[in-house]
């Protein structure tokens, strides 16, 4: 029980840190709620035509993918930057010096990043469903939460291995810009595939965990899919994902910052003796 009050109260500090930093709170929360009213207000609320889910509206299309998207960057960009900037700034070192046990922080990170996750998802769908009229059925609801929290813990995982891979904040912020935004175009996110897209880019969308997370969570708010809506083998993907994840993160991280890096810390040091 003393573990889990210890845990709690790193969780609540993760999450002033974030509600305390307005840039990040925007990119992640605010971005894709203007694009998803961008995106119904340019192509209107018709049908798509033909799309993997059914002959859906924009925003049937629009609201799971973006929430998806939201939710993927709450949990692998937020994490995997703030991880690694901590570490450059040398508070992730103070923390592996203190009595508190290593997991204890790092699972208040996780569980923070998959609460705002949470909290993106509700906005993005609640929006949907308030402003847009998607319809949600009961029945579906478990499959949307296996999805959500299969996919926002898988995130949070590959979030903590890229600062595991990252040398430096600078180049986890390059390596989670470089990878996330890009597949959100292959990954039924912002542009709905049809029969016409090519091969190959079906083929690159189906490896990476984003394209899987979409579907599932899709599937689940989709009209045309049957109850309960368990879209076991995408999922299976996410946790194969969220294994490879787990494996790098406990063996290539590190709580002090890496030797011969250009830390923002040792930037400014340098700066400040000129």
């Amino acid at each position: 029980m003393r573990d889990l009050r210890i845990v709690l109260r790193f969780v609540g500090a993760q999450n002033r840190i974030f509600v305390r930093t307005p840039v990040g709170a925007f990119f992640t929360i605010g971005l894709p709620l203007i694009m998803l009213v961008l995106f119904v207000a340019m192509f209107g609320n018709d049908e798509l035509g033909d799309t993997q889910y059914g002959r859906i509206s924009t925003s049937q299309f629009y609201a799971p993918g973006l929430a998806v998207f939201a939710a993927a960057s709450a949990t692998y960009t937020n994490i995997g930057m703030n991880l690694s900037n901590r570490r450059d700034l040398g508070i992730l070192k103070r923390v592996r010096g203190t009595p508190v046990a290593p997991w204890m922080y790092m699972s208040a990170v996780v569980i923070s990043g998959m609460i705002i996750a949470f909290v993106s998802m509700v906005v993005m769908v609640g929006i949907g469903v308030v402003a847009y009229g998607i319809n949600i059925e009961a029945a579906k609801v478990p499959a949307m939460a296996v999805s959500f929290a299969i996919g926002s813990a898988c995130f949070a995982t590959l979030g903590v291995a890229v600062a595991a891979l990252a040398k430096t904040a600078a180049s986890a912020q390059s390596m989670t810009s470089a990878s996330l935004l890009p597949l959100g175009f292959i990954s039924n996110v912002f542009v709905s595939f049809g029969s016409d897209t090519p091969g190959w880019l079906e083929v690159v969308g189906d490896i990476f965990p984003l394209k899987h997370f979409a579907i599932s969570f899709s599937e689940a708010m989709s009209p045309f899919s049957d109850s309960p809506a368990f879209e076991w083998d995408h999922l299976a993907v996410m946790v194969a994902w969220m294994a490879l994840g787990a494996v790098v993160a406990l063996k290539r991280f590190r709580w002090e910052p890496v030797p011969g890096a250009a830390t923002s810390r040792s930037r400014r040091n340098r700066r400040s003796r000129t």
